[in-house]
């Protein structure tokens, strides 16, 4: 007798998804994205689409209460706290946000700076594809939901992404790339997501169709098209590309951000790379062209912040760095510390999770210091 509802449930399930293809409507589309955001997030997609059937379905009623459980224990843990530090320090924001190394972590770029209407992040991880859920079939969905959830398991614990670690998730599943976790960040941030398109840069930095014939690319990646709760609409660009100078020497990718000028940039938990001179382009472009600087110790090294171009507030304790990264402890800093007697952190940033975290904060001496808190 159980048999029958079981084999009709599926059955409605595969019309739903057959119904969604069938529609033609593209994932990239305003509403088929948001309720694919709010679907992957684990939260209900508008009562109109096709995906309101799937919610009925026991692997995502797993995935929605896994999600509702841990975002809620996040947000008190560490979002509210983050958010309550950015509008207590950071009193003017520029319009665009510069995170490097950022994987897929839009997450914290929107809580520490909530008011940027660009938002540049750049990784190794790839972007992916559009999310798409019109091909997946009832029996695969518990599979694609766990791996969205085993993709976001340091983030939630540590604060911070182990790219290695996400190499199975982000290219095995179906739900592939970086695409879907910004998707799903942007739909528990109360952000709405209105278009997506893959792109790609030439090596002069200029913006492409990433299926443009001919095109040749070291830095691909994903424009999304979001808005804010008061409708104003935001852009975030993602690029999958190499950071180094090598790799921004053929990229493009300095040149495409130079392009929005003046900006602010965050960095936490950047494997010490921008201490290294085989990053230093990188490291000069944060340098010419941040207007205020939200860092860990990851980040640029304090010798580089000159006092005389800028000003420093330091949060925190300040730790030297986990054995992993011993070498690139930094004796100014600890002055630094010492001598201004920084305010504590209620949230964990960086590396040593569970421990005193520490936080710089920068701003370009002159006007931004009547500004910045």
């Amino acid at each position: 007798m159980t048999g029958r509802p079981l084999l009709a449930k599926s059955l409605a399930l595969a019309v739903t998804i057959v119904a969604i293809a069938v529609s033609g409507v593209r994932a990239a589309s305003s509403q088929a994205a948001d309720d694919i955001a709010h679907f992957i997030a684990g939260m209900p997609p508008s009562a109109d689409s096709p995906l309101a059937a799937l919610t009925s379905d026991p692997e995502w009623k797993r995935h929605a209460v896994f999600f509702n459980s841990s975002w809620k224990d996040f947000e008190n843990r560490q979002l509210s706290k983050v958010r309550a530090w950015s509008a207590d320090n950071i009193k003017q924001s520029q319009p665009v946000l510069y995170y490097m190394f950022s994987g897929p972590d839009f997450l914290y770029a929107n809580a520490f700076f909530p008011n940027a209407k660009t938002v540049i992040m750049s990784g190794l991880e790839p972007s992916g594809g559009i999310p798409q859920l019109s091909d997946i079939s009832p029996r695969a969905l518990g599979r694609e939901l766990g791996g969205i959830r085993a993709s976001l398991g340091n983030l939630l614990k540590h604060s911070y992404f182990i790219t290695n670690e996400m190499g199975s998730q982000l290219y095995r599943s179906r739900l592939s790339g970086t695409v879907p976790l910004i998707y799903m960040f942007m739909a528990r941030s109360g952000l709405t997501v209105r278009d997506a398109s893959l792109v790609a840069l030439d090596k002069d930095g200029k913006l492409h169709p990433q299926d443009e014939p001919g095109l040749e690319s070291n830095a691909k990646g994903v424009k999304i098209v979001y808005a804010s709760s008061d409708g104003e609409e935001r852009t975030l660009y993602y690029f999958r590309t190499d950071l180094s100078d090598k790799g921004v020497a053929n990229s493009g990718f300095l040149q495409f951000c130079q392009g929005f000028g003046t900006g602010d940039s965050f960095v936490k938990s950047a494997s010490y790379l921008l201490h290294t001179q085989g990053f230093s382009s990188v490291r000069d472009f944060l340098l010419k062209n941040s207007f205020v600087l939200v860092q860990d110790d990851t980040g640029i090294p304090v010798k580089f912040l000159s006092t005389s171009e800028w000003q420093l507030r330091p949060f925190g304790t300040y730790l030297r760095p986990i054995a992993q990264f011993s070498r690139n402890g930094q004796p100014k800093l600890v002055e630094l510390f010492k001598n201004e007697h920084p305010a504590p952190l209620n949230f964990t940033v960086g590396y040593r999770w569970g421990k005193p975290s520490n936080l710089l904060l920068a701003w370009k001496s002159g006007a931004a210091s009547t500004e910045v808190k």
